[in-house]
């Protein structure tokens, strides 16, 4: 999967600048002006907008041996595709390469072009220079000829630095890994440029009667609880709701409640009677319905933030990016009519990440038997070979637990706690993973020392973290398999791309792909293949498999698990009308 590495290479230097259409965020981008350096030659192209609209195709070579330089380079791509040019062959990614050497020790700086160029001692432009460039190109036009020359100056400003900056982090480059993380700017920008279909009717009236539709929810769904006070969630009342129902929770070292998003998950998971409450919380915390961006045409589009976390995932804004949002949320997502919408994902990705990458047979063996759950608990003897899901759903249900325990770092007390379960059972099916996977866990220590002995852990194509020693050992063990999952999402959106699939967004372990009602099953087809080949690029030959939901109008993006919140959102929606908020 690697791209070729060329013995010469020709650098070409890029910077565009834009803003969204109309000046409204969500909206697809215009282009102002664009500045180039060619570092061969040392010719300069500085072009402004009409100029660059008269080209039918952009002005440079693309030769095999070119590489098109840029910061943040998904922003140039986005230019590219909103003047209808041709890709690059080749691009490289300052930004995803300083990420890449910096990662796991924030830069002092931050990760900005700026701050790049500071960590390296770079002399630099005022930073209210570039804020003052900023918004002129966000105020859009008509330019005076004085206020072209400044932002084509600017401009070329910014390519002047990415010649500082390449040369600064040139013995740092780890080419032709960096290519293919460069690669991955073209798909950002199609997702970027493409966006989601929304509901604009439902969605304008949630934001118009948000405050009054929260406040009924506290009201309808705290009756259970009691542990909302005018609008906001009490602890101390939460703990007494735990101590009158028997429920333990885990707790800080200062001994207050753990309230943070994953505790509530799991525990919601324990103690079914908290869905509802965490649902409710998750809304009031995270849903910000006036900050999602909806362009003019209904479609949210938003930055993707690539490389953003440790592990190089997206990382798009919870409040301005769809599936950022609460998981009932997603039924704003409707596709128009004769289009139709597929969330296409792998199937227990970081199982089987884990089994090929350690090699474990008897994980391999679960992995590929369609159910890895099921598969551990007759391996360790606990069913008969010819169990079902249906015939053994309680034994299935324990030895899913004990997988997830060993993938969340949980120990035996928390294992028990979420079989209900004594804690010698949790410590019996831990034993029992470590004994019938012990080839992934002699590879897992073995990964975890390497790491703390060279304070370096990286991905096959070399995502790279610093190990520093205050790092949580759980999350220097997640590293193989949320990373080399990362890389894996990467390439297969490179390939979708490259096959002329629609694809609407990112989420985690999956893809939303967009077509033709009629066209729809095929793209499905077209897109498992380029995950297919993906896991194989990544995984040394090993196969994951994947699963696919497809929404076709008038239906919407809701799985059965939220489908009844939001019908209860859009209830209280028709009722509020005229309702000053009270609560209870």
């Amino acid at each position: 999967m690697l791209p070729a590495t060329p013995t010469e290479y020709e650098y070409l230097l890029i910077d565009f600048e834009f803003r969204p259409k109309d000046g409204r965020e969500g909206n697809p981008i215009e282009v102002i002006c664009m500045s180039s350096k060619n570092l061969a030659t040392g010719e300069y192209k500085n072009l402004w907008a009409d100029e660059l609209l008269l080209l039918k195709d952009h002005p440079f070579s693309n030769s095999g041996n070119q590489i098109l330089v840029a910061y943040f380079a998904s922003a140039e791509m986005n230019c590219y595709k909103a003047l209808g040019w041709s890709w690059p062959e080749n691009i490289l990614d300052l930004f995803a390469e300083f990420r890449c050497l910096t990662n796991g020790q924030p830069p002092f700086f931050g990760n900005s072009l700026l701050g790049a160029l500071k960590s390296f001692g770079i002399q630099i432009c005022e930073p209210a220079h570039k804020d003052l460039m900023r918004s002129l190109a966000l105020r859009g036009g008509p330019y005076t000829t004085d206020e072209k020359t400044a932002l084509l100056d600017y401009c070329q400003s910014d390519v002047d630095s990415l010649d500082q900056l390449l040369n600064a982090m040139a013995n740092s480059l780890d080419l032709p890994r960096a290519l293919l993380r460069g690669a991955y700017a073209i798909p950002l920008a199609i997702m970027e440029s493409n966006g989601t279909p929304i509901d604009m009717g439902i969605y304008s009236s949630l934001c118009q009667n948000w405050e009054l539709i929260k406040a009924e929810l506290i009201n309808q769904i705290d009756e259970d609880y009691n542990v909302y006070e005018k609008g906001v969630f009490k602890e101390v009342r939460f703990e007494a709701y735990l101590t009158k129902n028997q429920i333990k929770w885990e707790r800080h070292p200062s001994g207050r409640l753990k309230l943070d998003e994953e505790t509530f998950k799991l525990m919601s998971k324990i103690h079914l009677q908290l869905a509802p409450l965490r649902k409710l919380r998750d809304s009031l915390s995270k849903l910000r319905l006036n900050a999602l961006q909806v362009g003019s045409d209904g479609r949210n589009r938003c930055l993707l933030s690539p490389f953003s976390s440790t592990t190089s995932r997206n990382q798009p804004s919870t409040n301005k990016f769809v599936f950022g949002l609460s998981k009932w949320a997603r039924g704003l997502m409707q596709p128009m009519p004769g289009r139709a919408l597929a969330y296409i994902d792998w199937s227990q990705q970081e199982f089987g990440v884990a089994a090929a990458l350690s090699k474990d047979i008897n994980m391999m063996a679960a992995y590929e038997s369609g159910d890895p759950y099921l598969a551990f608990a007759k391996q360790a003897g606990a069913v008969p070979e010819g169990a079902t899901k249906r015939s053994h759903l309680q034994e299935r249900e324990q030895y899913k637990l004990c997988v997830l325990a060993t993938q969340y770092g949980m120990g035996a007390e928390a294992l028990a706690q979420s079989l209900k379960q004594p804690v010698i059972r949790a410590r019996q099916l831990l034993a029992a993973h470590r004994r019938i996977y012990k080839q992934f866990w002699e590879w897992s220590d073995s990964a975890y020392n390497h790491a703390i002995s060279t304070n370096r852990i990286q991905t096959v194509y070399g995502w790279r973290q610093i190990v520093k020693p205050d790092l949580n050992p759980r999350s220097i063990r997640n590293f193989p398999m949320q990373a080399n999952s990362a890389e894996m999402l990467r390439i297969a959106c490179i390939l979708m791309a490259g096959r002329g699939i629609y694809m609407c967004a990112p989420v985690h372990d999956a893809i939303l792909i967009e077509a033709n009602e009629d066209e729809i099953d095929l793209e499905v087809q077209i897109a498992i293949e380029c995950m297919t080949q993906a896991s194989r690029y990544v995984l040394n030959g090993f196969e994951l498999g994947s699963e696919t939901e497809v929404i076709r109008y008038p239906d919407r993006f809701l799985s059965d698990a939220d489908l009844e919140f939001w019908n209860q959102v859009i209830d209280i929606n028709q009722k509020v009308q005229n309702i000053t908020p009270t609560y209870n």
